[in-house]
């Protein structure tokens, strides 16, 4: 990119985040939701933060619940470990999975993406939320899959 592209797209963003209000200045209040673990641990990172109606969980791994221990068994053990996972985050909160509006894939091979849905699938009764996904190297815990969400509150 040269200086003359950067420059506008510095210009921009500029632009942009002032007119766009920020929760704050909006009057939306912003909460931080942090597991035992991450305290005890000094994670850098919430698990969860409610801003309005949203509710942006940080990515979940197939961890065994309260560990930081990956369960065996590979991409299709990996993945409903990691819906079940968010499962529970959501409940936290007095949520659902048809609550989700958005999700992010992270896959350790892009080639596990049809194993994945298989899985993936089965959480979704109603209708699935907006979707990305895309092959990554390096995912905590040498972990295949990991996913984040948005979920949304209603009224």
């Amino acid at each position: 990119m040269n200086f003359i592209n950067l420059r506008l797209v510095t210009t921009f963003f500029a632009v942009l985040s002032s007119i766009a209000p920020s929760p704050q200045a909006s009057g939306e209040p912003v909460e931080y939701f942090s597991s035992q673990r991450n305290i005890d641990n000094n994670y850098p990172f919430s698990n969860a933060v409610r801003v309005g109606n949203l509710l942006f969980l940080s990515g979940e791994l197939g961890t065994l619940p309260n560990t930081s221990k990956l369960i065996a068994g590979g991409i299709e053990a990996e993945t409903k470990q990691t819906m079940d996972n968010i499962q529970a985050s959501l409940a936290k909160h007095s949520l659902t999975m048809n609550d989700l509006v958005k999700c992010t894939v992270m896959l350790a091979d892009i080639k596990d993406w049809p194993a994945f849905n298989l899985v993936y699938t089965d959480y979704f009764p109603k209708h699935f939320p907006a979707r990305s996904a895309f092959a990554t190297n390096g995912l905590a815990l040498n972990a295949r899959v990991e996913v984040e969400c948005i979920g949304a509150f209603s009224g």
